[in-house]
């Protein structure tokens, strides 16, 4: 009779396994930055990236995500790459994973040539310097476009072709002064990014217009789906819009409102939706969401 309970104990295993290897973990990192102002070296001035960071981590963690939030402070390029990192190292087959950054962004010079128009996209982490000094600052606290896609391949991998990564990205890299449309009276403007280069050489910024809102990524038969959503097209800037009293990232706003009643899925119907809500928000005329992906 016990070795018959053995027997049937271990089929049990056996029969489990393939289920427990497939077993989905829904991941999420989530940075916002606010008070840049604190580190006043960095030039930067404040936004309101914490905001969006609490939106979103309540709405996600109803959809079961395991959410990790770096903000303000905490939200420096040694801690965003460590969680990076991290996150790539636990990632399994079959994941979702949701990584937002609200912030500001910034052009920064191209250093490895494979940038046609010469310059790369960057995020600014809370270290990150807005203007380039020999010798003080050089650039080693921006988060470039070519390392993020790097971390963004290996967590593709990790998660396979069952899995998907969904990129947020509520920044810019034109910045401007003015919105020049209706605002209420009591309303501030707050720009997320600036049109001034990080350029050693003193380069003028001068973006490429490019008015497609949707590009293609390639996909391999080894990794997840890939979807990055950025908040406004290269050469326009990211208003943040007031809502209920507080200001937000327009993009941030409208996918926290669109997953109340959305799955966050590798499905582009959600997608959809949250570019209806921006184009329909009289406030963002000026600004266009671009979707970047290998979904179909």
């Amino acid at each position: 009779m016990q070795r018959i309970f053995h027997i049937l104990l271990i089929a049990f295993a056996l029969c489990a396994l393939p289920f427990s290897m497939e077993a989905q973990t829904k991941r999420a990192l989530l940075v916002g930055i606010s008070n840049y102002s604190a580190n006043s070296a960095t030039q930067w001035t404040d936004i309101h990236g914490a905001n969006d960071v609490e939106l979103i981590a309540s709405t996600l963690k109803s959809q079961k995500f395991k959410v990790t939030k770096v903000t303000d402070k905490q939200s420096t390029a040694k801690r965003i790459r460590k969680e990076l990192s991290s996150l790539v190292k636990s990632c399994r087959k079959g994941d979702v994973v949701y990584i937002h950054f609200s912030g500001h962004g910034q052009p920064f010079e191209d250093k490895s040539g494979d940038e046609e128009d010469g310059w790369d996209e960057s995020i600014i982490p809370y270290d990150a310097h807005k203007t380039y000094s020999k010798g003080k600052y050089e650039g080693a606290n921006h988060l470039l476009d070519d390392e993020l896609y790097g971390h963004f391949d290996k967590i593709r991998r990790q998660v396979g072709q069952k899995g998907f990564l969904c990129v947020v990205i509520d920044a810019c890299h034109a910045g401007g002064s003015s919105r020049g449309d209706e605002v209420e009276e009591d309303e501030e403007i707050f720009v997320r990014g600036t049109k001034d280069a990080f350029s050693p050489s003193g380069k003028k910024y001068r973006p490429r217009v490019n008015t497609n809102g949707h590009f293609v990524i390639k996909s391999s038969g080894v990794q997840g789906d890939i979807l990055i959503l950025e908040a406004c097209r290269s050469y326009q800037s990211n208003y943040e819009i007031k809502q209920n009293g507080k200001y937000y990232g327009p993009l941030s706003y409208y996918i926290n409102k669109t997953l109340q009643t959305f799955q966050l899925a590798p499905s582009l119907q959600w997608v959809q939706e949250v570019k209806r809500l921006m184009d329909g928000d009289r406030r963002l005329t000026r600004q266009n969401m671009v979707y970047e992906t290998s979904l179909k």
